[in-house]
C-alpha cells in the first residue's frame, strides 16, 4: 500500500509537467489561429475582393506601394518586373548612375501580392474578366541527362477575374508614323533603352577610333541626333554632352572627340513648350554656347541605316538616333472599344473621381484609369510622372477608405509641384508657373547652380526605396571623384 502510495506521488509532478507542456502548446495553437481568424476578418463576409492592377509605371506602382494588402487580394499584371524611375533614365545612359538606381522590383511586395508577368490584351468589363497573355519569353529551354535541349511552349492565354481593376499601363513612344524610326532609332522610356543607348555610344567611339576610317566617316559616326525638343530629349542631350566632355575627352584620343557633336531637331518652334518662355530662351542660350545645336521647325520625314532624311536639310548622316517625340497610345487603350477617349490622344477618358467613363457616358464604378493612359474630362492635365503619382496617392486613399466600408466623396485635385530639367555642366532650370506667364500667382522659377541642387535634391527625395536613397548619392559622388564607368558589355 505504501509502495502504491509512493508509485502515485512520483507520478504525479510528471503529470503536472506534462499538462503544463501541453497547455502552453494548446495557448499557442489557439493564439495562432486567433491570429489567423483576425487576418480573415476584413469586412462582412470575412472575404477580400480582388484588385486588379495592370502596369507597373508611376501609376500602377505608385497604388501597389500604398494599397492596404491585409484589406484587398491585389494582383498586378505587368510586361515589366520593376518599375522605371523614369527622371534618372538619362543619367544611366551615359553612366552618370548604375542601371539599378533607376529601377524598383514589383516583387518587392509579393508574398503579400500576386504578380504575373504578362500583357493584357482585353477586358470583359460586363463580365469583369482580363484576357491575358504571358510576357515572357515564348520558349524554354530545359537541359535532359545526355546534354540534348528540350522546348516547351509558355506562351497561352490565361483569364482572371477581378472585383476592382485600376489600368496603369501606361503609353509608348510615338513615331508619327516615320518609317525607319522603330527600325533605326533609341527610344529612352525604359532602362533596357539606357542600357543600349549607353552600349552605341562607346561602340561609336570605338569603331571611331579605328585608324582606317577617314575623317569624315568619324564626324558621320559621331554624330548624336536627338529628335524631340521636350524634357527628356533636353536632358539627355545635357547628359551625353557631360560625357562627352570629361570622361570621353580623357580617354580618347582629342583628334576624334573634337569631330563629335549633337544636333536636336523638334516640329515646334521652340524647345521646353510646357515651360516658362524666359526659361526656354536660357535653357537654348546656354544649349548653344555648350555646342549643341537645337533646330525647330524641322521635320524628320523617313529614317534610314545611319542616314536622317530631314525635310528642311536633306539627307543627314548620324552615328546614334534618340527619338523622343511624345506618347501614343497603348494597345491595350486602343483596343477598348466600349470606353470614351479623348479624340486627340485616345487616352481614356474619367471622371474627376478617375473612374473609367463608358461609351454610353456614365462611369464604372468598379474601374479606375490613371497615368498616361488617362485624361480627365474636366481638367486635362500633362502625361507626367508627377500627375500620375498623385492621382494613385489619391486612389490608394479612395480603395483603402472602400475597404472599410467608408465613403470617399472627395474629386481628385492636382497640385502642381513645378517642372525641373537639368541642362549640362551642373546647371538645371526650375519652373512651377505651368508655362502659365499671365498667372502669376505661387509663380515660382531659377536657373543655373540653384535649379541644379533643387533638381538632385527632388530627385533624391522621391526615390522610393531605402536602397537607392543610398545608391543614388553614392554614384553622384564616385563617378565626381573618379569618374564615369566608360567599358562597355
Amino acid at each position: 500500500m505504501q509502495a502504491t502510495s509512493s508509485l502515485v506521488r512520483a507520478a504525479q509532478p510528471q503529470r503536472s509537467v506534462a499538462t503544463v507542456l501541453y497547455s502552453k502548446q494548446f495557448k499557442q495553437l489557439a493564439r495562432r489561429q486567433q491570429q489567423q481568424r483576425r487576418n480573415l476578418s476584413i469586412g462582412p463576409g470575412h472575404y477580400k475582393q480582388r484588385l486588379v492592377i495592370l502596369g507597373s509605371g508611376w501609376g500602377g506602382y505608385g497604388l501597389l506601394r500604398g494599397i492596404d494588402k491585409r484589406r484587398w487580394d491585389v494582383t498586378v499584371i505587368s510586361p515589366n518586373t520593376y518599375f522605371n524611375f523614369t527622371p534618372l533614365l538619362a543619367s544611366t545612359a551615359v553612366g552618370t548612375l548604375e542601371f539599378r538606381t533607376a529601377i524598383e522590383p514589383v516583387r518587392r511586395y509579393a508574398p503579400d501580392i500576386r504578380y504575373y508577368q504578362a500583357w493584357c490584351d482585353e477586358v470583359d468589363f460586363k463580365n469583369k474578366v482580363l484576357t491575358c497573355m504571358p510576357a515572357t519569353r515564348p520558349t524554354n529551354s530545359s537541359a535532359t541527362h545526355s546534354g540534348e535541349y528540350t522546348r516547351c511552349d509558355l506562351q497561352k492565354p490565361f483569364s482572371i477575374s477581378y472585383d476592382k481593376l485600376v489600368i496603369a499601363v501606361g503609353a509608348y513612344s510615338q513615331t508619327f508614323n516615320v518609317p525607319g524610326v522603330k527600325e533605326h532609332a533609341h527610344f529612352l522610356k525604359d532602362v533596357k533603352d539606357a542600357r543600349r543607348i549607353r552600349s552605341r555610344i562607346l561602340e561609336c567611339f570605338e569603331q571611331a577610333s579605328q585608324p582606317f576610317l577617314s575623317d569624315l566617316e568619324r564626324r558621320n559616326l559621331l554624330h548624336f541626333c536627338i529628335v524631340g525638343g521636350g524634357p527628356t530629349g533636353v536632358e539627355f542631350a545635357a547628359e551625353l554632352h557631360d560625357l562627352l566632355h570629361t570622361d570621353i575627352a580623357r580617354h580618347y584620343d582629342k583628334s576624334i572627340v573634337r569631330l563629335a557633336k549633337i544636333t536636336m531637331y523638334d516640329v515646334a518652334p521652340n524647345i521646353l513648350g510646357m515651360f516658362d518662355a524666359n526659361l526656354r530662351k536660357y535653357t537654348e542660350k546656354t544649349l548653344s554656347r555648350e555646342g549643341i545645336k537645337i533646330l525647330t521647325s524641322h521635320h524628320v520625314d523617313k529614317v534610314e541605316p545611319g542616314k536622317l532624311h530631314v525635310r528642311e536639310q536633306g539627307e543627314v548622316p548620324f552615328g546614334m538616333l534618340v527619338w523622343s517625340t511624345g506618347l501614343a497610345p497603348n494597345p491595350l487603350v486602343q483596343s477598348l472599344t466600349d470606353t470614351k477617349k479623348d479624340p486627340k490622344t485616345s487616352s481614356i477618358i474619367t471622371n474627376d473621381h478617375l473612374n473609367l467613363i463608358m461609351s454610353n457616358g456614365e462611369p464604372n464604378p468598379d474601374v479606375w484609369t490613371i497615368g498616361d493612359a488617362a485624361r480627365i474630362d474636366t481638367a486635362p492635365l500633362p502625361a507626367t510622372a508627377q500627375v500620375a503619382s498623385q492621382k494613385a496617392k489619391y486612389l490608394v486613399r479612395k480603395l483603402n477608405k472602400l475597404a472599410n466600408d467608408e465613403e470617399h466623396k472627395a474629386p481628385f485635385e492636382f497640385h502642381n509641384q513645378g517642372s525641373l530639367a537639368y541642362i549640362g555642366n551642373w546647371k538645371a532650370i526650375y519652373d512651377r508657373s505651368g508655362g502659365n506667364e499671365k498667372d502669376d500667382r505661387f509663380m515660382s522659377k531659377e536657373t543655373g547652380r540653384v535649379a541644379w541642387l533643387l533638381w538632385r535634391s527632388a530627385y533624391f527625395t522621391m526615390t522610393l526605396s531605402w536602397r537607392n536613397k543610398i545608391l543614388v548619392p553614392t554614384y553622384w559622388f564616385l563617378n565626381w571623384i573618379f569618374g564615369r564607368d566608360i567599358t562597355r558589355f
